[in-house]
């Protein structure tokens, strides 16, 4: 099926939205060292920081989506991607540990709308047979962002310091002129843009779809587990155990983050062969026999191959998301539903970053355990809990949408 212009351009926006948004995040994951030794206190402490911006996702996730269900999903990741690029530069400027707290926390409530917005737009507007393929594009998004920080820190980091790093983050602001010029609205959205006023709420309709949303939280917190437990703090589990230099971890994170882009591309596309469901438990079951490599191996290369395979296995099985909670996700609030939920599973694995380094300080910087402990087991849960969820691959959303409208205007 041919695109329209007007399809690939919204695919753009949505992939290099995400792609900003995981850009602005992961740039501080590789400085954590630097803040701490700043402000006078322990790495962990520092760590809380990402625990604060993922815990406050669900509540961006609440906001931007009910904006975008409401009054469009276009002008809302405008204003969107404006906000955490502000932020980021901000949080460049913190006198103090407690003002980086707030400001990541701020950064955290625009993080967490991008996703459920520009996933909705794309998926509403796209043919429904590249779906999975387009999925596993948008999810690439985010190791494309921890790819360029990476580049970032490699190249910049020595010349600008932890603070210049945030202040190179609010170069995804210009996204906006480009979404503002190019991007349309979506067709599923307009479809019932007349009804929205007669169209249940999110409580009544989460009601209605509770055991739903309850499974999707739950996958989602296996998920959030699985990515943040493998990235997160894998930089400086390579600067504490092993002590490689700037140069050497960023070499480390762009190979596990092109094995990631990798691992999303093929499992979006195997998707629309094989079914979500099947691409989700076989991507996620990769991870066991690469963990001792990944966690284990001593020497950068093989902790690079490591890297590479692992990633593989956890944006494989993140690639299908996007795709698969947009085709489950109630008509009426598929803007807010997917980042939902995705966010409030962030919120209850947002513990993790400063757990892992808990652990890891306690056993005499030993991060290998505490990595590959979350990794194994978080690659079990979503292998088997997967298998039980729903399937609906290629429902048609704009007719589904206009069904909802129809039922609605008539009562």
């Amino acid at each position: 099926m041919k695109w329209t212009k007007e399809q690939r351009n919204v695919t753009i926006a949505a992939y290099l939205g995400w792609t900003l948004d995981a850009f602005d995040f992961f740039l501080m994951v590789f400085v954590l060292k630097d803040i701490a030794s700043e402000f006078h206190t322990k790495i962990p402490a520092v760590a809380f920081a990402i625990t604060l911006t993922l815990a406050m996702r669900p509540v961006g996730a609440i906001i931007f989506g009910r904006l975008a269900d409401r009054f469009g999903r276009r002008p809302t990741l405008m204003i969107n991607v404006a906000i955490y690029s502000l932020l980021e530069l901000l949080s460049g400027f913190s006198p103090n540990l407690m003002t980086l707290f707030v400001l990541r926390a701020l950064f955290g409530i625009a993080m967490g709308g991008e996703w459920g917005v520009g996933s909705a737009l794309t998926m509403e507007t796209i043919p429904p047979r590249s779906r999975g393929i387009v999925s596993g594009l948008l999810q690439a998004g985010y190791p494309s962002g921890y790819l360029i920080a990476s580049i970032v820190f490699g190249v910049l980091y020595q010349y600008v310091g932890w603070r210049g790093m945030f202040f190179v983050g609010v170069v995804p602001a210009l996204l906006v002129l480009y979404i503002r010029g190019n991007v349309q609205e979506s067709p599923a959205w307009k479809a019932m843009e007349t009804t929205r006023h007669e169209r249940a709420g999110l409580l009544t309709t989460i009601g209605k779809n509770w055991t739903l949303a309850l499974y999707a939280i739950i996958l989602m917190t296996a998920f959030n587990f699985f990515s943040h437990g493998t990235q997160d703090l894998y930089p400086t589990f390579l600067r504490e155990q092993h002590h490689f230099d700037p140069h050497t971890v960023s070499i480390i994170a762009i190979v596990l983050n092109i094995g990631a882009i990798v691992g999303g591309l093929l499992f979006g596309m195997i998707s629309e062969k094989i079914g979500r469901r099947r691409a989700i438990c076989i991507a996620a079951l990769i991870a066991l026999p690469v963990l001792p490599v990944w966690a284990f191996s001593s020497g950068a290369l093989m902790l690079a191959v490591g890297a590479f395979l692992m990633q593989i296995s956890v944006q494989g099985a993140w690639g299908v998301i996007p795709v698969y909670l947009n085709e489950i996700s109630p008509d009426e609030v598929r803007a807010t539903f997917p980042g939902l939920v995705y966010q409030l599973g962030n919120l209850i694995a947002s513990i993790n970053a400063t757990m892992q380094a808990s652990v890891a300080a306690s056993s005499g910087n030993n991060y290998a355990f505490a990595l590959a402990v979350v990794a194994g087991v978080a690659s079990v849960v979503i292998a088997v809990f997967i298998l039980f969820g729903p399937e609906r691959r290629g429902i048609d959303m704009t007719r589904s949408a206009q069904q909802v409208a129809s039922s609605s205007s008539s009562v």
